[in-house]
């Protein structure tokens, strides 16, 4: 969409009215979603009313249908929940029930309705459209409103967001609240394998998931369970034999001195009857004789703040669904709004849903292999990832291949999820698998050790880096690193880290003119806390490092709950990326976020100052300002925390806050654990591959640009992309992509602010059919 074709859309929007609902399960997000959908209504020049309770407030009228104002959803972006309530309403479910919501849209002149929910809600909602010229008939004849009325409001628009923790719906890479879920679940795992640990107890955990086993899933692969129990895959006859074998091998062959098994609620055996936690719990003991406590999650994983990945993929996809409604007409089909990669994208609702129906045809029919891949590509991926990393299958011969795994830069959550996954990939593929302490510099100090299979236990929800990582970049240390190479029989690196990391791998392929030991297969595994990595569109670690961000603005803004007009000036990381500064400030719904990338003078300090008064001077009590540490020279954190405190002193005081090394602190997050361990077993693959292409007359000789990349998640893609093509598109002086795709979302981020900022650079969802084809792609996530 173009500059003008906005102005357009917000000249045609004018006086037009469009109201949101939360309906069914409540999912964290879902307040992210209304503010979104709420303020970008407003900004277009449409009239946008919020529905309390679901479609019951729709069905009852009255109160429970206002007209929102742009401070009615100030400071909910970070609650979890629905602000304006969501109830399972069966008078919708009525012909009768329809037409009194009917009446009540047609009363307030709203012709576009948004409903944020699961497939019921948004069945529901597509049943109401197609029904809407008979509705609206019977009420003409029923006397409740006129033909005049009637005409005005002949079509009904609807654009449905997908609000469900249990990522179960076709179509999306993800659902509303399915990654704050997932948060939650990881948190509780986390605590409960420490006393575990110190009591040598073994733990069946129940999580949500009727029907669907995605939190299961992506939860034990992301903790490193020894069993799981999920819908889709119901384990074959004498699966009790299998798991008990499974889990005292872990304590004596591995050392552990804890299990861990993850039960959807929904799981059920071969022959379709129920799985139940207690059946579990009770033939550990009894086989076993290992202390075994139960432990239901139930509503806690709907519970807590939205994760970040929740606060923005909301944010995204409400903004484009008022574009989206906005555009309609009355021959477009209704649509869902949904993820593909880091693009939102419409997709017709009645596909999606039929989509999802078959999933559980399928497993009704028990054809349980052809319901996995109905879940879609990352759901099949999880699963055969998760199989290849849990159990131990010694190889049926060993290559004659080694490969060493090594992290490079600053410390990221995640790299040691991304090494034990390329570690027992590598040990299943029959390769000698060697760690190095302390990245290039530990390799040209030869501190190199052999790794095994429970080597890497316990590594998944541990942060900063295991293997001990440096700065150092090989160029200075180049006849050392190939005496190490040539001593330990290296045939393959894997390095894990930062921008260092990918620099370093440059370096060693440009030296192979000079040393044919570099001739080997090499890879980079992007992991840094600020997404500057050429190559990919995100890294390990960087989640995990918004996500500290974001909750250390919430506790900041909070902390002036009981002070009037205050604002926050907070400085991030990131060098001279922005990634970290504009996703946290999308998450927080911060009033400005300066960065390098979007370069800003006195004049534009001095508009940001003057905007934040007039709106402290009404209903807004707070302010947050967020500073990338070197998006400018002279304009310094203490500069700026100076220039607000000056120009508003007589309506807000100012303080400032560095987070520093806070950010890259802390356990990984669920994301980070899933990314790092799917990028693992990928960059094995690809280097075994590689491997076997290049082996001739008993050595390894790898000298084409194809043989050392960068893996990353272009879009939806998973891809390798070589290094020499990645230092044309490098700015080194900085450290970062020459072209950067997070920039679109910066208008997002001020528009959410109520700048007056143009949209030339927005670009609306693309129709994306979903097809079984469609579905298959792994997305990454």
């Amino acid at each position: 969409m173009s500059l003008m074709d906005l102005e357009k859309l917000k000249m045609t929007c004018a006086g037009r009215a469009m109201a949101v609902l939360t309906s069914g399960g409540d999912a964290q997000g879902m307040n992210a979603a209304i503010r979104a959908v709420t303020r970008m209504g407003i900004y277009v020049g449409a009239k946008v009313y919020l529905i309390h309770e679901g479609y019951q407030g729709l069905v009852d009228g009255g109160d429970n249908i206002k007209l929102a104002h742009w401070h009615s959803v100030t400071d909910i972006i970070q609650l979890g929940g629905t602000v304006i309530g969501s109830a399972r309403c069966k008078a919708f479910m009525t012909r009768e029930g329809r037409v009194s919501a009917a009446f009540n849209l047609v009363k307030k002149g709203i012709t576009n309705l948004c409903v944020c929910g699961g497939d019921g809600s948004l069945t529901g909602a597509n049943i109401f459209r197609n029904e809407w010229s008979d509705l609206l008939d019977e009420l003409v004849k029923k006397g409740r409103i006129t033909d005049t009325m009637a005409k005005q409001h002949y079509n009904l628009n609807i654009v449905g967001l997908v609000g469900s923790i249990d990522n179960d719906f076709c179509g999306t890479d993800m659902t509303i609240g399915a990654d704050s879920a997932l948060h939650r679940i990881m948190e509780i795992i986390d605590a409960i394998m420490t006393t575990a640990q110190s009591h040598q107890r073994a733990f069946v955990l129940e999580v949500m998931g009727r029907h669907c086993g995605y939190l299961a899933l992506v939860s034990a692969l992301a903790s490193g369970a020894d069993w799981v129990f999920i819908p889709e895959a119901p384990p074959q006859e004498g699966w009790e034999d299998n798991m008990c074998a499974r889990l005292k091998g872990s304590r004596t062959s591995g050392g552990s001195r804890l299990n861990i098994i993850i039960v959807a609620e929904g799981a059920i055996d071969i022959n379709g009857k129920p799985i139940s936690s207690n059946y579990i719990k009770d033939l550990v003991q009894e086989r076993l004789g290992y202390d075994t406590r139960v432990t239901v999650l139930g509503h806690v994983q709907r519970g807590g703040i939205p994760s970040a990945f929740d606060r923005m993929l909301s944010s995204i996809l409400g903004v484009e669904a008022v574009v989206a409604l906005l555009e309609a007409s009355p021959e477009t089909p209704a649509c869902v709004i949904g993820l593909s990669g880091n693009q939102a994208v419409r997709l017709p609702l009645v596909e999606c849903v039929e989509m999802t129906k078959l999933v559980q045809t399928a497993m009704n029919e028990k054809r349980f292999d052809e319901a996995i891949k109905l879940r879609g590509g990352s759901f099949e991926s999880n699963w055969n990832i998760y199989k290849s990393l849990a159990f131990h299958k010694p190889p049926q011969s060993k290559s004659n291949f080694s490969f060493a795994i090594l992290n490079v830069g600053a410390p990221a959550a995640g790299m040691n999820s991304a090494v034990r996954s390329a570690v027992r990939s590598g040990l299943s593929h029959g390769h000698k698998v060697y760690g190095v302490n302390d990245g290039f510099l530990g390799l040209a100090d030869g501190a190199v050790f052999e790794m095994e299979w429970h080597s890497v236990a316990g590594w998944t929800g541990q942060g900063s880096s295991l293997l001990g990582t440096k700065r150092t970049l090989p160029n200075s240390h180049l006849e050392k690193i190939v005496e190490t190479i040539t001593k330990f029989e290296i045939s393959a690196l894997l390095v894990i880290g930062g921008f260092e990391g990918y620099q370093g791998v440059l370096e060693l392929y440009e030296a192979r003119t000079h040393y044919d030991e570099l001739c080997i297969p090499m890879v980079v595994i992007p992991a840094t806390i600020s997404n500057n990595v050429p190559g990919t569109f995100f890294s390990v670690g960087t989640d995990t490092a918004v996500n500290c961000a974001m909750e250390s603005c919430d506790k900041i803004k909070q902390s002036a709950s009981g002070t009037k007009r205050r604002v926050f000036v907070v400085e991030t990381m990131g060098g001279y990326c922005g990634y970290l500064a504009s996703a946290t400030g999308i998450a927080v719904g911060a009033d400005a976020a300066y960065i390098f990338e979007d370069p800003f003078n006195i004049l534009d300090l001095k508009t940001n100052v003057e905007h934040l008064s007039e709106k402290m001077k009404k209903d807004v009590q707070r302010g947050l300002i967020l500073r990338n540490e070197k998006c400018h020279e002279n304009y310094t954190t203490d500069f700026i925390h100076k220039l607000y405190s000056s120009e508003g002193k007589d309506i807000f005081d100012c303080r400032v806050n560095v987070l520093g090394h806070l950010q890259q602190g802390g356990a990984p997050s669920p994301f980070d654990r899933n990314f790092g361990t799917k990028l693992g077993v990928k960059a094995i693959e690809w280097l075994s591959e590689k491997l076997t292409e290049n082996y001739r007359q008993g050595r390894v000789f790898a000298n084409s640009p194809e043989t050392a990349c960068v893996i990353g998640l272009n879009r939806k893609v998973v891809s390798f992309t070589p290094v020499t093509e990645l230092k044309e598109i490098t700015d080194f002086e900085h450290r970062m992509p020459k072209v950067e795709w997070w920039l679109k979302l910066r208008p997002m981020l001020k528009m959410l602010a109520k700048y007056q900022t143009s949209f030339n650079e927005y670009v609306p969802g693309e129709i994306e059919h979903v097809t079984q084809r469609s579905i298959s792609i792994d997305s990454g996530f």
